[in-house]
Parts: C-alpha cells; structure tokens; sequence
C-alpha cells in the first residue's frame, strides 16, 4: 500500500506589530484597518500573508520583542523600536518622515526669548517616564538646561499643557512635533520657543529570523508607498510624508541619548 500523501503544513502569516501607544485612540480592529495598506503590500512582496497585530500596551509590546512573536515592529514612540534593536536582536528596515522632535511652546505674549531665560521657570511636560519628556529632558540638557534643578509639572493628558500655557500656570510646555496639540496651538498664534534636533519617527524594525532578503523587500516596499497614488494616501491617514532608511545609526543611538 503506498504511504499517504503528504498533508501540507499551513504556512503561518508573518506578524506586523503596530503600536501607537496609549494615546493612539483607536481599538484594535481600527487599528488593523488602519495599517491593512501596509500588510497589504508588504505581502506582496514578501509573498506571503502579513497579519497585523494592533498592541495597546507598551509592555505587550516588548514582551512580544523579547519573546520574538512580531516578525516586523512599526511603532510610536520611538523608544520601543530602539530596545528592539539593542536589546532583542532587532533589524533596522526604515522610519518615517518627517523626524519627530520636541517644541518647546510658549504663548504668543510670553516675554521668554531664548533658551537661557528658561532657567528658573516653571515647565509642564507629559508623565515622566513618557518619551517625549525624556525627549524634551535630553533636548535641554544638551542647551545646559538641568530639569532636575527646575520646577516641572508632569501631566498625563496632553491638553493639560496648553490649558496650563493659557492660563498662565506654567511658562514653557513640551509637546511632540507630530501631535495635534502643538499643531493648535500654532493655529491660535502661540510660539514655539525652540525646535530641537530631530529623531527617528515611527520605525520598522524586523526580527532577528526575518532574512537579509525579506528585510531588503520590506524596505524597498516602504519607500515606495510615496510612489502612487493609493500609497500615498495611506501615508496621509498615517500623518506622514513617506519612509527613508537613513535613520539607523541616530535609531542605535537613541537610548543612550534618552539616557535610558
């Protein structure tokens, strides 16, 4: 009697980790549509199923890094990306434009005009461990600007800092440079005391068992999304201009300068 045919293996779909950490505001069945262009086209190129896997929480987040369940990582902050490169084994594919950095708001009246004049003013920032504080933290250090040694309110919802701006709580509020929040409030006429230096926005990463040639396929799919017309579009729903791979050394770097 001849042995019976082989049965075929299902192949399992790879697993695109998406996180917009938990300000996002979406669940996630939004979230898997949001970002089904990108699975959507980076299964054609990779030539099998790619599944989005939406993660609300920053520590289900790592655990899956550390565990290696996300064959690819797109995610805000940018932190968690960079843990995956340093401390998981994690491969460098690309991160969005433009960069992210942390403005520095005052309001339009304010007589504060250069960074010196922060000294001994009072700052509010997101919760202390958030990013774009430690963002916002390792921007003034750089300028000689210690928070340690300055008198700071740590707020967990983002409209808490304009509220605390106009009404003259505070002096000076840290916002991200893609939120909405600085977006208003340049539309209301206030100012952005300073700009910082730019950091690697929303990247990708890719697992440590994801080959040199799918890794190569994911990128030239992401740089392209700006090509047509429907990719670009999607980059529209994401607030971004397109992706570059030309942040992985600054990507590498980002801890250290976090301090974290």
């Amino acid at each position: 009697m001849s042995p019976p045919p082989a049965v075929a293996q299902e192949v399992k779909p790879i697993a695109l980790a998406v996180s917009e950490g938990t300000s996002g505001g979406i669940d996630a069945a939004a979230g898997r549509k949001k970002y089904a262009p990108m699975a959507d086209r980076l299964s054609a190129a990779l030539g099998r199923k790619v599944e989005v896997v939406f993660v609300r929480e920053f520590a289900e987040l790592e655990k899956g890094m550390k565990d290696g369940r996300f064959d690819f990582v797109v995610a805000r902050p940018s932190d968690y990306p960079a843990r995956g490169l340093r401390d998981y084994g994690y491969q460098y594919v690309a991160n969005a434009e433009p960069e992210g950095h942390c403005m520095l708001a005052v309001p339009a009246g304010s007589p504060i005009r250069t960074l010196a004049q922060l000294r001994g003013k009072t700052f509010v920032l997101p919760e202390e461990v958030a990013y774009m504080t430690r963002f916002c933290r390792a921007e003034l250090r750089d300028k000689g600007i210690d928070l340690a040694k300055e008198k700071v309110f740590y707020v967990r919802e983002q409209g808490a800092i304009p509220f605390g701006l106009e009404n003259g709580i505070v002096d000076v509020g840290g916002m991200a440079s893609y939120s909405g929040a600085i977006r208003q409030w340049r539309e209301k006429g206030h100012r952005v005391l300073h700009e910082s230096v730019g950091q690697p926005y929303m990247p990708v990463v890719a697992g440590p068992r994801v080959s040199a040639e799918a890794l190569d396929l994911a990128r030239v799919t992401l740089l392209g999304l700006s090509a047509d017309e429907q990719g670009r579009a999607f980059l529209r729903q994401l607030g971004i201009d397109g992706f570059t791979a030309d942040g992985e050394e600054r990507l590498r770097a980002l801890l250290e300068w976090l301090g974290v």
